[in-house]
């Protein structure tokens, strides 16, 4: 049973694995073409751009994570456990906040308030969510900090009395107590996310109504900014919930399950979340669906024109 589902976890990896690269690299080589062939690449490619980076760069760690609980060739020493757990917690951290960032981006170029400071904050809107990126190093060093904590108290209790083994009762705490961390901190640019969607709402809200007072029913492109804005905002947010709602059911039901199991699906789901955000992303964008459309016109057209050359 074991080995049936340690197959049926290599088969998902290495699909969400070829297909995270294959979306992610998408991505960054049309913004690349782009800024090449433009000399300049505007914020918000900036910030797609960075987000699959961190993405790329987010697989290929979980892809040596993988190989270290699948195929259980590296012992797994404090120095190595130490090693997974970080380079995991910074990588989803700028993967999560990162795009934060952007629907602060959205927010701040699309809603319209009167309100002196957020007029000075969308006049800011660059330096904004630098500065919101910026602060959200202050919670990585905390998650880092918090982890570290756990991962000493772990070795105390178990490494130096036996060897490293996931089934122990005190492996078991520290997997929880990793999962909890982790979701506590993943909730936090949820939060703010979840903020930055309903001060949509509330915008669009306002905007129809000056539209209807000034008998004006046809859609105006600040509508269909909004619109567009909140049908991405919606698909995202789903997605994080999700994302947060598993690392909850895993915190629960770590004591039901081979721990080795719960953190690998742990690690699947986060990869989940961030091929179908990518996914979303493609959708959303329009010169990012005209290249996507184009790439699968030039797939579907050159088998024909292979065949009618040969004969």
């Amino acid at each position: 049973m074991a080995a049936i589902i340690q197959i049926i976890f290599a088969t998902i990896f290495i699909l969400e694995f070829l297909f995270g690269n294959l979306l992610n690299g998408f991505i960054a080589l049309v913004n690349f073409v782009n800024w090449v062939q433009r000399r300049t690449i505007s914020p918000v490619d900036q910030i797609i751009t960075a987000l699959t980076i961190s993405r790329l760069v987010q697989l290929w760690l979980v892809q040596i994570n993988i190989l270290i609980f699948l195929i259980h060739q590296v012992k797994m020493t404090e120095i190595v456990v130490r090693v997974i757990n970080i380079a995991w917690v910074v990588t989803n951290h700028f993967n999560l906040w990162i795009s934060t960032k952007l629907s602060i981006f959205y927010l701040l170029k699309i809603v319209n308030f009167s309100s002196s400071i957020f007029l000075y904050l969308k006049w800011r809107t660059r330096h904004v969510v630098s500065v919101t990126l910026m602060m959200s190093l202050a919670f990585l060093v905390l998650n880092i900090i918090v982890i570290n904590t756990h991962i000493d108290v772990w070795v105390e209790l178990n490494v130096r009395i036996m060897p490293y083994n996931f089934s122990s009762r005190n492996s078991t705490l520290f997997l929880k107590h990793l999962l909890f961390t982790n979701s506590i901190f993943a909730s936090i640019p949820f939060a703010v996310s979840l903020v930055a969607f309903f001060l949509l709402i509330f915008s669009l809200w306002k905007h129809e109504k000056k539209m209807c007072n000034n008998a004006r029913g046809s859609r105006d492109s600040n509508t269909k900014a909004h619109i567009k804005a909140l049908k991405t905002g919606l698909a995202f947010l789903s997605l994080y919930a999700i994302f947060l709602l598993s690392l909850v059911i895993n915190v629960c039901s770590i004591e039901l399950q081979e721990n080795y199991m719960i953190f690998l699906f742990s690690l699947f789901t986060g990869i989940a979340f961030s091929l179908f955000h990518s996914y979303i992303l493609i959708l959303g964008n329009t010169k990012l669906r005209q290249a996507s459309l184009s790439v699968l016109w030039w797939m579907r057209c050159r088998p024909k024109d292979v065949r009618s050359s040969g004969s």
